[in-house]
């Protein structure tokens, strides 16, 4: 009996040596996934909670993709119960920032993006995160990238509708010319 809790504690410390590093990157991805801050904190709570129950079975030194496919299933399974629940449309967000451009775009794109910019995952361990193939991964990434971009100019362009400043006596902005280079 107590070679077997030593073994237990030996295990949870091997965990807690492999595990702890990501709690970052876990905590950053379930921000992204989750609605608020709170879900975020419970749903990496959940998974940490699971992965130590697994952690035996664990093969090879990847923890990380491995770890954040854990919390994807838990955050997955969090807002089926909360959708199911409540039968609300997600709100749309009117922000020019990077976090809220990246959470307005659609769920499949929003995890690869934040898996590959935010955490700094490759796509081969995206690719084991998400369950889907390497191209496909690569695909998602670029057409994030391309409604972000698009959004980003769309906001920006908002921006610079507005009336060009006047200088005294009511002239406008003097006119700048620069010579051709060639």
């Amino acid at each position: 009996m107590m070679r077997s809790a030593k073994a237990g504690n030996k295990t949870a410390q091997q965990f807690r040596d492999a595990a702890l590093p990501c709690l970052d990157d876990a905590y950053a991805f379930a921000q992204v996934l989750m609605r608020t801050e709170a879900d975020a904190e419970l749903a990496v709570q959940e998974c940490y909670r699971r992965a130590l129950r697994r952690f035996d079975g664990l093969r090879g030194p990847a923890i990380r993709p491995w770890l954040l496919a854990i919390l994807k299933a838990v955050c997955l399974e969090k807002l089926g119960q909360e959708l199911a629940g409540e039968n609300v449309a997600p709100e749309r967000r009117d922000s020019a920032t990077i976090r809220q451009l990246v959470a307005d775009l659609p769920a499949p794109l929003r995890e690869v993006i934040a898996l590959r910019e935010m955490i700094d995952l490759s796509y081969k361990e995206i690719a084991e995160v998400t369950g889907i193939p390497v191209t496909t991964v690569m695909s998602r990434i670029a057409e994030a990238r391309a409604m972000l971009l698009a959004a980003r100019r769309a906001a920006n362009k908002t921006t610079q509708t507005l009336p060009e400043p006047r200088l005294a006596g009511g002239a406008s902005k003097p006119a700048v010319y620069r010579a051709k280079a060639c």
